[in-house]
This record gives C-alpha cells, structure tokens and sequence, in this order.
C-alpha cells in the first residue's frame, strides 16, 4: 500500500508542476477557450500513459534478460526524481509566456509526449523507480500508467480550466517559489519507499 501511494504522489505532484504539457494546455486554454483545447487535453491524458506503457514493456523484456540491470536503472532513477526536484526547488521564479499558436490536436497532443523531455524523465522514473522483478512487471505498469491517466485529469485540467489564475498566481516570485517549493518536497516524499526499500536490501 505504501508503494501504492508513492507511485500516485509522484503522478501527481510530476503531472500539476509547469512543465511543456501544462505550459502549451495553458496558453491553449487562454487563446483558444475551453472547448477548443479539449481534444488538447485528452491527448495528453491519454497519450502519457500509453507511453508508460510501451516505455514499461520495453523495460521488462530488459529486465528479465539481466536483472541486475533492473536495480542500476532504479538507484538511476531515484537519483533523476531527486535532481528534478532539487531543479524544481532550486529554479528562480519566471515568466510563463509562450508564443501563441494552434491549439493541437489529440493525435498531436499525444505524439508530443515522445519529445517531450520531461515526460520521459517522468515515464522512465517511475517505470525504473516503482518496479519490482519479484512481481508482475506488466501488472505494475499497467498500475503505474492508470495512476498517471486518473491524475491527469485534474492536474492537467486545472492549467486548462483556471489557465489565467493560475498564470497570474505563479507570475508572482514569491508564490511561485513557495509552488515549486512544495512539489519539491512532494517529490522527495515521493521516492523515500524507494530509498528504504534500496537501504534494506544492500545496507541492512
């Protein structure tokens, strides 16, 4: 259950920080309406958690052939989840302005998520962090890909529906710093199973 929840805390505290999904859905919102940005919306909430899958499966033929391998991409793994939150931590307060532009498709927003740099730190992350060889590696991804698609929904959306709130809210320095602060820290709280799972294995 622990396990569980750590892998829904990081879907979600990943999936509302700015980012290039919620930056591009924002703008979107704020140009083009709500309606407009729907099939925006639905790519993203879609598209994500097919590539976690696909990323996931790839992973486990690997990860049957040299399961030692496995163990190196998760200690890899947690050690991007805590770089990107000391990023995020660390990151001085910026605008949010982006050049406007079409809004995108579902089949655009979907394809998007491969050259999206942070969908694959987030896809591989959680794949390599939240995976264990003594159970069903399909199973758990498949987990891990419905975490990412419940929370998208409300994390995404919210950049959708209260783009224009929420763009004046995070343009202020200092609330801006306090938002990065706290996904941070969820970040960090995010991998602390991990950590422990991997201190009792080698250390204790």
């Amino acid at each position: 259950m622990e396990i569980y929840l750590a892998i829904i805390i990081f879907a979600a505290s990943t999936t509302v920080t700015p980012g290039p999904n919620n930056i591009m859905i924002m703008t979107s919102g704020l140009n083009y309406g709500i309606k407009s940005s729907i099939p925006h919306l639905l790519g993203i909430c879609f598209g994500f958690p097919a590539m976690v899958i696909m990323v996931g499966l790839g992973f486990s033929v690997v990860f049957e052939m040299y399961p030692i391998f496995h163990e190196a991409i998760k200690i890899l793994g947690v050690a991007y989840l805590l770089y990107l939150a000391w990023l995020i931590a660390s990151s001085s307060p910026a605008s949010l302005e982006v050049e406007k532009s079409k809004p995108l498709s579902f089949t655009q927003a979907a394809l998007f998520q491969w050259v999206n740099p942070k969908a694959w730190v987030m896809a591989t992350g959680a794949v390599s962090a939240y995976t264990s060889i003594s159970s069903d590696i399909f199973l758990q991804v498949i987990f891990i890909a419905l975490a990412f698609f419940i929370v998208a929904f409300p994390c995404v959306g919210i950049w959708l529906f209260f783009g224009v709130g929420l763009k004046k809210y995070l343009n202020s320095p200092k609330h801006q710093k306090i938002f990065n602060l706290s996904m941070a820290l969820l970040l960090i709280g995010s991998v602390v199973p991990v950590v422990k799972e991997l201190v009792v294995q080698y250390v204790a």
